[in-house]
């Protein structure tokens, strides 16, 4: 009965060593190069040692063709021994090696025509003991010597070199330290020993799987990788299987327990059990649940995420003249993970929505000034959550993430994943990334690396603006002082000159001289008094003296100052009354037209440049201005930074004062200026100004929304 059980077990363990010694040696062909001279060598050897496997799975150990193969494998061992010394060069210097070699290969040459004796049972000639025994000494000598060999390959060998020889010593060494305590037990009981015998199977498998690492010098090729359906579908049947044994260890226990009761509980149990997995099975947040827990816990990452930091901190921390804007790279840095072509960079405005900052090669430049609303920031600012847009083209998103959403980036096919920059709860960005050249969905992994980078961005973010804050705040103290100076010698001089212009009254003696005299004087006192008041407004932060008026005269008024030296065309001219400053309003409208002039270009004819135009038009609220070019235009970055920042100017000798002033004025009178601008194609600077007829219906409004808040 012991033998049957050993036949049988070692038939089994033979044919799986078989089976993966077989199929390593077929691996290891198209791979031999990795191992030099010793690659082929052990893919034959690898082959014998299926052979024997096989054939002691067919017969059983002690057959006489399964002694002749293992005779042909260990011969092919000791070959791969021999080619391994040359791995380093060892085998021109080490002159014992080659007779030791030639040795035991003799040894195991007469070792199998023993067995082959001993098999034929030839009487007379040995008696089948003796032989027996010879052959196991034979044996003996050969698994000492080659374990011998094995150590001097491996102490003997440079440091460099034992990193390619210790998982193939490992296997070999393996082998042959089973076979040494084989056959001692073999000599020492002579006989065969059937049980031990039958473990060779296990030990040929273990020897097969040290040799993997040698022939798959890549992580990936280590690495078992189940397709997800076959794990999901393991862990359910295992799921299956744990629920009925539980199932028949309870029913069991009720039955031992219950008394007269067993049965009524029973039943119990049962509808309970059935209950709770009816509700579970069709949930899909339960489904969800296991299905991101297995792909957590049974699979490897999708990123290396070592690489992936590196490569954000590289192209974050570029620098240089040649470097593109912080926003750029930004945008650049997390659509690197997931390979999107392209993105865009949202950040807040003055008035709470999301506006352009910047963009990577996005290849539609059609963005509205407010890109996203207040809704959508807080919905972000709340959340965190990173949307996947195509799961809102299909219904799939909840209520409040299509309110949050606008229309223009659904309608845009390659707006794929819009990824939240939120610094200490406040939202410092958001990132539209395109989509891809690969369909593919994003998973748990896509969303944790993409908050956390985003997070790492939105810091980023936040102090390199807090860097440009107290830099400007740097700048306007110094401009303050510089202005306090002007101011001082500029009231001097009007003093001066109000001055001369009394005391010519006494003085001089040509009525008509004097009489120029007085209006020239008195002009140039009303110009520097009124520059003077004006400088004054930059720190008081307003403007006084409001009044109504029509504001389609002075679009008409600031139309006609440009007509000796540049076309400006009227559009629409609605007109409508106002309450502000007209002064302000007008210096505001110069200063917008003379840089829509300046960033003209020449017309397409070659005479003159490309006309400015203007509109002005009303719906009952406010009144809005349009100041149109067909410039050069300004980049997202430009405008977002630069453009209303005093000191940064785009045009030679500029002082960069112009917009900053035009916004204030407009500011001061509870009005609005937006600006889109397209590289290429001009910019459109709108003005928006409460009606005076709505003037006291929006501060109203506004300050009750301000106590709601």
């Amino acid at each position: 009965m012991a033998m049957n059980f050993w036949d049988i077990f070692a038939g089994i363990t033979h044919l799986a060593a078989a089976c993966s010694a077989a199929t390593l040696a077929v691996w290891l062909l198209g791979r031999r190069e990795r191992l030099g001279d010793a690659g082929m060598p052990l893919a034959i050897a690898l082959a014998l040692s299926a052979s024997w496997a096989i054939t002691v799975a067919a017969t059983n150990s002690e057959s006489a063709a399964a002694a002749l193969i293992e005779s042909a494998r260990n011969l092919s061992l000791l070959f791969v021994v021999w080619r391994l010394f040359r791995v380093d060069g060892r085998h021109a210097l080490m002159k014992p090696v080659r007779p030791m070699i030639a040795a035991l290969a003799a040894v195991e040459i007469i070792q199998a025509a023993m067995m082959v004796v001993l098999h034929r049972k030839l009487a007379g000639v040995f008696a089948q003991d003796a032989v027996f025994m010879i052959c196991v000494s034979f044996r003996l000598m050969l698994v000492t010597g080659g374990l011998v060999l094995l150590h001097n390959l491996f102490s003997g060998a440079s440091q460099q070199a034992r990193l390619a020889l210790r998982w193939p010593t490992a296997a070999l060494a393996l082998i042959w330290l089973f076979d040494l305590n084989l056959y001692t037990v073999a000599y020492l009981e002579q006989s065969w020993p059937v049980g031990l015998a039958a473990l060779r199977g296990i030990i040929l498998a273990v020897a097969v799987a040290l040799l993997i690492p040698a022939v798959a010098q890549r992580r990936d090729e280590l690495h078992f990788s189940p397709s997800r359906a076959v794990a999901f579908q393991f862990v359910s049947l295992t799921g299956i299987v744990f629920y009925l044994v539980g199932m028949v260890l309870l029913a069991r226990w009720i039955s031992l327990v219950g008394g007269d009761y067993a049965q009524l509980l029973q039943f119990g149990v049962l509808i309970v059990a059935s209950t709770l997995v009816l509700l579970a099975l069709p949930s899909r947040r339960v489904r969800g649940w296991l299905k991101v827990t297995l792909v957590k816990h049974l699979f490897r990452h999708r990123y290396d995420y070592r690489s992936e930091w590196l490569r954000f901190a590289q192209t974050i921390g570029r620098a240089g003249e040649n470097a593109p804007p912080l926003e750029e790279r930004a945008v650049q840095a997390i659509a690197q993970i997931t390979d999107s072509p392209s993105g865009l960079l949202l950040t807040p405005g003055e008035h709470g929505d999301l506006v352009l900052a910047g963009r990577w090669q996005w290849p539609s430049p059609d963005v509205p000034a407010s890109a996203l609303g207040f809704e959508a920031v807080r919905f972000f600012e709340q959340t965190g959550y990173v949307v996947e847009l195509d799961a809102m083209r299909a219904g799939k998103a909840g209520r409040d993430w299509a309110a949050a959403i606008p229309q223009w980036l659904l309608e845009k096919t390659q707006a794929w994943t819009l990824v939240p920059l939120r610094h200490h709860e406040r939202l410092v960005g958001l990132v539209v990334l395109a989509r891809p050249p690969h369909v593919r969905q994003l998973d748990w992994e896509d969303f944790d690396l993409l908050r956390v980078v985003g997070q790492q961005l939105a810091t980023t973010l936040a102090e390199h603006a807090g860097q440009d804050a107290l830099t400007e705040a740097s700048r306007f103290d110094e401009f303050n002082r510089r202005i306090a100076f002007v101011m001082h010698d500029i009231k001097n001089l009007a003093s001066q000159l109000g001055l001369l212009a009394r005391n010519a009254e006494h003085h001089a003696e040509n009525p008509e001289f004097r009489a120029d005299m007085l209006v020239t004087l008195r002009n140039s006192a009303d110009k520097l008094n009124a520059l003077i008041a004006r400088l004054s407004r930059y720190r008081s932060g307003g403007y006084d003296a409001v009044s109504e008026f029509d504001v389609g005269e002075l679009i008409s008024q600031v139309a006609a100052q440009f007509s000796s030296n540049h076309q400006v065309v009227i559009t629409e001219n609605e007109g409508g009354v106002i309450i502000a400053n007209r002064e302000a309003l007008e210096q505001a409208l110069i200063h917008i037209v003379q840089n829509a002039v300046d960033a003209s270009e020449p017309s397409a004819n070659g005479k003159g440049t490309t006309p400015v135009f203007l509109s002005q038009t009303g719906n009952g609220l406010q009144v809005r201005i349009e100041i149109v070019d067909s410039g050069a235009g300004m980049t997202p970055e430009f405008v977002r930074s630069r453009l209303f920042k005093p000191f940064a100017s785009s045009k030679q000798g500029g002082f960069g004062i112009g917009a900053f002033e035009a916004r204030e004025l407009i500011r001061t009178m509870k009005g609005r200026l937006d600006v889109e601008s397209r590289e290429g194609l001009g910019t459109r600077f709108i003005i928006h100004l409460p009606l005076s007829s709505a003037a006291g219906l929006i501060t109203t409004y506004k300050q009750k929304s301000h106590r709601a808040a």
